[in-house]
């Protein structure tokens, strides 16, 4: 995500389901207001150090990562105590109370997390979680990839994408393609936020072009 140094100026960034373990290049970006980091290698709670200086940051989503740890209100207090400007963590509005019982039962965060030692670009943890790692069956892979899919519509408002579009591809395909498709539309869905109305303009006469074009290939195949 080192890409975030260079976009001082987004203010809404979705990374779930991206092995993102380290969210220092975060820091930079003052104008951030919601950060979606669901199902990533985030291990520690210290990186919230790097978001205590985001002072737009208004909606956080963090679940499903392992440092949020076996207790639940543990974590939630923790992430509200040093967060405490957030209006909702992991899709739950925050309520005043649980920011004053944020100060009893959260650890206030003063410093960065250690990092491990890093060789030929590689960390250590890095390179034992990967070669560790066991490979997904095919059938989790597609069940996975529509439901971050849907979930990141859904961070945008959007409508959910039908579980029978997914129902064509062969066991190869829903491997490859569906998650580069997803991968292509979670870019698409940050980097637009960085665009003024002309570059709107473009991007939505480039995609009328190449709906026609579906449209008239289907037609020849029919």
């Amino acid at each position: 995500i080192s890409i975030c140094r260079d976009l001082p100026n987004i203010e809404v960034i979705t990374f779930s389901v991206n092995g993102i373990s380290d969210l220092e290049p975060l820091h930079q970006c003052q104008n951030l207001s919601e950060l979606y980091l669901r199902k990533n290698n985030i291990s520690s709670l210290d990186e919230l150090f790097y978001l205590k200086a985001l002072p737009r940051l208004r909606v956080l989503w963090l679940a499903e990562n392992p440092c949020c740890g076996p207790d639940p209100h543990r974590y939630r207090m923790t992430v509200l105590r040093n967060l405490p400007s957030l209006q909702k963590l992991d899709n739950q509005a925050v309520t005043e109370e649980e920011l004053s019982q944020a100060l009893v039962d959260g650890v206030e965060i003063t410093a960065p997390p250690a990092r491990r030692s890093v060789e030929n670009g590689w960390s250590e943890s890095t390179a034992s979680s990967t070669a560790g790692a066991a490979p997904e069956p095919q059938s989790e892979l597609l069940g996975c990839s529509l439901e971050e899919t849907n979930k990141t519509q859904e961070e945008f408002d959007m409508k959910p994408v039908p579980r029978d579009k997914y129902s064509s591809f062969s066991p190869q395909e829903t491997d490859c393609s569906h998650k580069k498709r997803n991968n292509v539309l979670n870019a698409i869905l940050l980097l637009m936020k960085e665009l003024d109305a002309e570059g709107l303009e473009i991007i939505q006469q480039t995609v009328v072009r190449r709906l026609q074009a579906f449209q008239r290939k289907e037609l020849q195949e029919e």
